[in-house]
């Protein structure tokens, strides 16, 4: 599985500005829901319900909400940069300010595990999360993104 198979430049938020979980799940939901012609009240719902699971937050700063949604065709992703760190409940209890939100398919099963494993590879990695924190632009970042995915590591 190839990031840029759920990813592309134009879904790349940097800077956004959000004071808590609740708002930067809104927020991204609303971004989703304009770029993929879903329902933003959907994919909010989605997120939400899988966050009283447990905080998608992984620690080191990052968080990777996910959800299946039903209508969608394939694995879709967004990766965020807030503008400040938020609390999002994650299990070292720091703050988040990288995200990077899944939404599959309701039938996608081992797809959807598999991107999320890839994520979760991908963004634990310290170092390489620094670089996407002092990245300017959303190609750089988008570049960063698919290099790593064609190395060892990933």
């Amino acid at each position: 599985m190839e990031i840029d198979s759920f990813l592309d430049q134009g879904s790349i938020l940097l800077d956004l500005k959000s004071s808590s979980k609740r708002q930067a799940l809104m927020e991204i939901s609303k971004r989703m829901a304009d770029t993929n012609d879903l329902s933003e009240r959907e994919i909010f719902d989605v997120l939400l319900e899988r966050e009283k699971l447990g905080s998608t937050g992984i620690g080191q700063g990052i968080a990777i909400p996910h959800g299946k949604l039903k209508g969608l065709d394939k694995i879709t992703g967004c990766f965020i940069r807030l503008n400040k760190a938020i609390d999002f409940e994650s299990i070292d209890k720091k703050p988040v300010d990288l995200m990077f939100l899944l939404l599959a398919p309701e039938d996608s099963g081992v797809q959807h595990l598999k991107a999320l494993a890839l994520m979760s590879r991908i963004m634990g990695n310290k170092s390489f999360c620094n670089k996407l924190r002092s990245s300017e632009s959303a190609e750089s970042i988008f570049l960063l993104l698919t290099k790593k995915q064609g190395s060892k590591a990933a």
